[in-house]
């Protein structure tokens, strides 16, 4: 039985010693040199009495990263990574919540880790990797761990541009990992083409599954997205046959039509997650890769990345909505309506909150009591004994399949003209428009208009024609912005917060 998740590397450094575990643009590391300089730095951690403390690993994504993460996990701690491009106001803002014991960077990024650092130590993953370790002391470390001791605490902005500290401990993950390789029968074979960055939780099921099955994980580099032609090339050159990528990755390739141009004669498991995937694009992929396994996952990083998925099984038309479908095994999934009561899954059509129940649910928001009781709360079904419930704030319903389907967020509920209106139906219409690669629609309050923010080769006023017949005359944009290129996040999602200010 898995207790931590250093005892997936343990177990794939005894198994697959000399297999390439990561690799980024410019190095590989196995699974056994992995073990080692992961273990040099839990040493370096321990000899310092650093233990069930905050790590924050500061280098560009590489594989020395994943070293970090393990060895952080290795004495006892926990790792937050805080990317080399992240605004220095949101890096201030991080380390202001998070009070690290130390900072693990490269000579490279020193003189800018010492700069927000202030009193916390800077430690160069080189100068550790001079050292050694000793087992012993390694192992006393881990017996004084459980599991359900903090991994890790990612931080997400949301929709505020605030960033919140996301504690997620070594049991969820756990949780998390056995599903995904039971669900996608993830094994040695797998070769992963990673997309997200370490920051974004999309990179766990990258990672752990790599250290759990003894896979292959190509980190690719980031330039390639801007390049279909290399990025294909480079899918093919390593013989990945698994993605686990954001939507909008993929939208993109679509959109270029690249996705026809280039093939990759291995790929076989096509996973996304983290944002609405539209049917338009996905039926590009599709077409391409007929036989490949497509699905949908979702969930906030609040709950160890997924909560709910859905295998693609049948055709969709291009202005339907993807169903993002069931939960996880060992996850509960509550739909409740206004009053708290339970939305019954026979139930088509009506709206809830999707809340989760679970090993998977984050401890809270770190150094942040008042958020943390916000989401997390008694399940109001349950008054006998203490059980905590968090609240996506995301709005779904239940179709005839009795499958979830995501409407949008509670934020993009409006009011307008006296209707309730959903946001994301407006999108779902325009996604599917001829034209229309990529768009997102916001309500200006002050000025009571909704505003269609899109990018593509079509005019403004032809996608309004174009949805006349898809929506009621209340839910047609006020105004219509058209962009040469719609602003991305760090997460590689399309950027509303920017959006916002161009109301």
């Amino acid at each position: 039985m898995t207790r931590l998740v250093t005892d997936y590397l343990d177990n794939s450094a005894k198994d697959f010693p000399n297999k390439t575990a990561f690799a980024d643009e410019k190095r590989g590391i196995t699974f056994s040199e992995l073990q080692k300089e992961a273990k040099k730095i839990a040493q370096v951690l321990i000899d310092r009495s650093v233990f069930k403390s905050p790590v924050v690993v500061y280098l560009e994504k590489s594989v020395e990263v994943i070293s970090c993460f393990m060895g952080a996990a290795y004495s006892g701690n926990f790792y937050t990574p805080i990317d080399v491009t992240m605004p220095e106001s949101r890096v201030s803002k991080i380390m202001e919540t998070l009070s690290p014991a130390l900072i693990i960077t490269d000579g490279e990024h020193k003189e800018a880790a010492s700069a927000f650092a202030g009193n916390t130590p800077v430690l160069l993953y080189e100068e550790i990797q001079k050292g050694t370790f000793d087992d012993k002391a390694i192992s006393a470390a881990l017996n004084r761990v459980i599991d359900t001791d903090v991994l890790y605490v990612l931080f997400t902005s949301g929709s505020t541009g605030t960033p919140k500290g996301v504690i997620i401990n070594q049991k969820a993950v756990i949780d998390y990992a056995e599903w995904v390789t039971n669900t996608f029968n993830i094994s040695s074979e797998t070769i992963f083409g990673e997309q997200a960055p370490f920051y974004f939780d999309n990179s766990i099921l990258d990672i752990y599954q790599t250290l759990k099955n003894g896979a292959t994980c190509y980190i690719i580099p980031q330039k390639f997205f801007m390049l279909p032609k290399n990025l294909f090339g480079y899918l093919t050159e390593k013989k990945v046959n698994t993605i686990f990528w954001v939507p909008s990755a993929l939208c993109i390739m679509a959109n270029l039509k690249a996705v026809d141009k280039f093939i990759v004669p291995t790929l076989q498991k096509i996973l996304f997650c983290g944002e609405v995937m539209p049917n338009k694009q996905l039926n590009v992929w599709r077409k391409s890769y007929p036989n490949a396994l497509y699905a949908n996952l979702y969930g906030p990083t609040e709950i160890t990345d997924v909560c709910a998925y859905y295998i693609v099984d049948r055709e969709f038309a291009d202005d339907e909505s993807l169903p993002i479908g069931f939960p996880c095994k060992n996850t509960d999934i509550l739909v409740l309506d206004d009053e708290n009561k339970l939305v019954p899954t026979t139930t088509a059509n009506v709206k809830g909150e999707l809340c989760v129940r679970g090993t998977c649910n984050s401890l809270g928001y770190y150094n942040n009591p008042e958020k943390t009781q916000a989401a997390f709360v008694q399940n109001p079904l349950n008054t006998v004994y203490n059980e905590i419930i968090y609240r996506t704030g995301d709005v779904v319903h239940y179709n005839e399949h009795g499958e979830i389907m995501y409407d949008c967020r509670k934020d993009f509920q409006i009011k307008h003209m006296g209707h309730r209106i959903e946001l994301g139906e407006i999108e779902t219409a325009i996604s599917a428009v001829e034209g229309v690669e990529q768009n997102c629609c916001l309500y200006d309050t002050e000025k009571s208009k909704i505003v269609m923010f899109y990018t593509g080769s079509i005019e403004p006023q032809a996608v309004v024609d174009a949805i006349k017949n898809a929506v009621p005359d209340y839910m047609i944009p006020n105004k219509k912005v058209k962009l040469d290129k719609m602003p991305i996040n760090l997460n590689g999602k399309i950027d509303r917060v920017e959006l916002k200010k161009m109301l």
